[in-house]
């Protein structure tokens, strides 16, 4: 130990209290909701019954409770892949075979698509450079295909219009996403005709960065994002949707952690979960 650190490698105390995010084992639950915004995340934690811990260190807030009956962990990460990946890594030495679940904001590519809508993703597009550092540049971006049905049962139960497909993650708001502000003009204007050419459905921060280290690590993981912007129309959510959409991205997130629970409940040593299951009910 070095100032009471493991070494310059694992940056963790001798409880395992990692060094950004501040956790230990026990501290985090398996099933896990990542929020970029860390006030998001406190609001996420209001639908909880009970409050078991709650944690901020840097842009890290970290709230444990219980939900419905389930343990469940929420995380404010931070914007970006980068911030994204500290926390899933110091997650990960923190709970043995995590959930988890992206639960944030979005801009629609596909004409028809509306403000408040849902998005899950089917995969990402790795516009970011930090899962490079792991995997080859053609290494693809997938949710677990039961992470996709759960959210879409989730978005369905409470009767929110949502879009399934390809997910664009960039680095930058600005110009990785093809924003022309005065003074900083992008390198690609096209970037967004050239992505809905191609079928994506939208675009965002984080999702690539989750789903490559879930993959990567053999943990189940998805996205849902709900739409503050559309780019064909040129329109940003106004604050009266805003909330309506969080509160929907939130809803559908929670209870595709529900139905993950009882799809693995269900599929008993199976490597998934398929409809000739059935499900296992709560309790």
């Amino acid at each position: 130990m070095t100032q009471g650190y493991e070494s310059a490698t694992n940056v963790r105390d001798a409880e395992g209290r990692q060094y950004h995010i501040a956790l230990k084992p026990g501290e985090v639950a398996r099933h896990v909701i990542l929020v970029g915004d860390p006030e998001r995340a406190r609001r996420v934690a209001g639908n909880f019954e009970k409050v078991e811990l709650e944690r901020s260190n840097r842009e890290y807030v970290t709230i444990t409770g219980v939900h419905q009956g389930l343990r469940v962990s929420v995380m404010g990460t931070g914007m970006g892949a980068a911030s994204t990946e500290i926390a899933i890594v110091e997650l990960c030495q923190c709970v043995e075979r995590p959930v988890m679940i992206r639960c944030g904001s979005t801009g629609a590519l596909q004409p028809g698509m509306g403000l408040g809508d849902l998005v899950i993703s089917q995969a990402a597009l790795r516009l970011e450079n930090t899962t490079r550092f792991y995997v080859e540049d053609s290494y693809p971006a997938v949710a677990d295909p039961q992470a996709v049905m759960a959210l879409a049962a989730a978005a369905d139960a409470i009767g929110q219009r949502w879009h399934v497909g390809v997910t664009a993650t960039s680095p930058s708001f600005y110009a990785g996403q093809g924003r022309s502000i005065m003074g900083f003009p992008p390198r690609e204007p096209d970037i967004v005709e050239r992505l809905a050419r191609q079928g994506v459905k939208n675009l965002e921060m984080e999702t690539s960065c989750l789903l490559t280290l879930a993959t990567l690590r053999g943990f189940s993981a998805g996205a849902v994002c709900a739409v503050y912007a559309t780019r064909a129309d040129d329109v940003f959510i106004s604050p009266a949707q805003k909330d309506m959409a969080e509160k929907a991205c939130i809803a559908t997130g929670l209870g595709a952690l529900h139905t993950l629970d009882e799809m693995e409940r269900a599929r008993g040593t199976r490597p998934i979960w398929h409809p000739g299951l059935g499900l296992k009910q709560r309790g």
